[in-house]
């Protein structure tokens, strides 16, 4: 088969279509970037999109912020974090010296009552919310080096934690569903009318990829069941609005999830990112149950990759890119963010080798 383009590679993966090769695209932390621009590697604004050669692109394009005007408060500053309070009327502490998920220390919504009064009025559609001038740019760059363009954001579930944190939401979903309901249907509803005015307005772009952690280590956040009574009419809602564009999804989800991917996959997701192994994600048998079905990204162990060590890196490549190639709905990812930690020539090599095992 001819050589195809990012764009020809990745709409073929993910309708599992006869490819030249696997697909490959990644995530890194932001110091990453800053530590081998330090180290002479990449350029500080260098796009590692086309630095490494991916088949994608993505950009975030919407502010989903409940208070647009508010201003950044900062309650308490150290050397090393900062707790901050923001237009969600969450309190986060976040740390400076290095990229990490913020500390969750408080939220103003605790329940129905504080959403319905504090949050839900805000949520509106503004035009303020879209960065139509990043989307534009980022799909042309995308466009010109034929790489497949996908518009990135929050799901439902994502959407909601920000609000309230997964302690008061996870309560919520077995005390008040009710509550937990309407925030969904107000995040979907929201995402949709966004995205209608971008695409109208700036043209579809090739995909869509949602974010949606909804796994701890070995066990899903929620039940089955709470999936498909609470979470699932979002994802329907969002998926089935692009669907109508004829735009593939792909979904990502940190944690063990695998219990809901039925579920997620009646709700019309076109692909599963980024199956993380240490949370007991399996990357083999998830190709077996789904794999003619389901395009799978990731799966990968990370910690091989940050070990720097070349025969650690091939032990897992070998293991696993010759099997999950088959069927071609498979792109090279890691199972999480790449650290600084990775040297360069590591992360090169890791590319090299998985793209040389991923051939057809």
């Amino acid at each position: 088969m001819e050589t195809m383009t990012g764009i020809e590679r990745m709409t073929n993966i993910l309708k599992r279509k006869p490819v030249d090769r696997i697909g490959v695209f990644e995530h890194f932390w932001n110091d990453t970037h800053q530590a081998w621009a330090d180290q002479g590697h990449v350029g500080i604004d260098e796009d590692l999109s086309t630095h490494f050669g991916y088949d994608m692109s993505e950009f975030w394009s919407f502010n989903l912020m409940a208070d647009l005007d508010w201003k950044e408060q900062v309650v308490e500053e150290t050397e090393e974090t900062r707790l901050v309070r923001d237009g969600n009327g969450a309190l986060l502490r976040r740390h400076k010296l290095h990229d990490t998920t913020p500390e969750h220390v408080d939220f103003l919504v605790k329940d129905r009552d504080l959403w319905e009064a504090e949050i839900k009025p805000k949520l509106k559609f503004d035009r303020r919310r879209i960065n139509f001038e990043g989307y534009r740019k980022a799909k042309a760059a995308a466009r010109a080096q034929n790489r497949f363009f996908v518009q990135s954001g929050l799901d439902v579930f994502e959407s909601m934690h920000p609000v309230c944190g997964h302690e008061n939401l996870l309560v919520g979903m077995a005390l008040d569903p009710e509550w937990v309901a309407d925030m969904v249907q107000t995040y979907a509803e929201l995402t949709v009318q966004l995205q209608e005015a971008l695409f109208a307005e700036e043209g579809a772009p090739d995909g869509v990829w949602y974010y949606a952690d909804m796994g701890f280590k070995e066990h899903p956040m929620f039940s089955t069941e709470m999936y498909r009574e609470l979470i699932q009419p979002g994802h329907i809602r969002t998926i089935a609005a692009n669907k109508a564009r004829n735009l593939p999804v792909i979904m990502h989800s940190c944690g063990f999830i695998e219990p809901l991917v039925p579920g997620m996959m009646e709700a019309g997701i076109d692909c599963l990112q980024v199956i993380e192994v240490k949370a007991g994600m399996d990357l083999l048998r998830l190709h077996r149950q789904f794999g003619d079905r389901l395009s799978l990204m990731g799966g990968i162990d990370v910690r091989a990759v940050y070990s720097n060590d070349r025969a650690t890196i091939d032990r897992e490549l070998e293991a696993k890119i010759p099997l999950v190639k088959k069927g071609f709905g498979f792109t090279l990812h890691s199972d999480h963010s790449i650290p600084k930690t990775v040297e360069y020539d590591t992360y090169r090599y890791f590319i090299d080798k998985g793209l040389e095992l991923g051939r057809y």
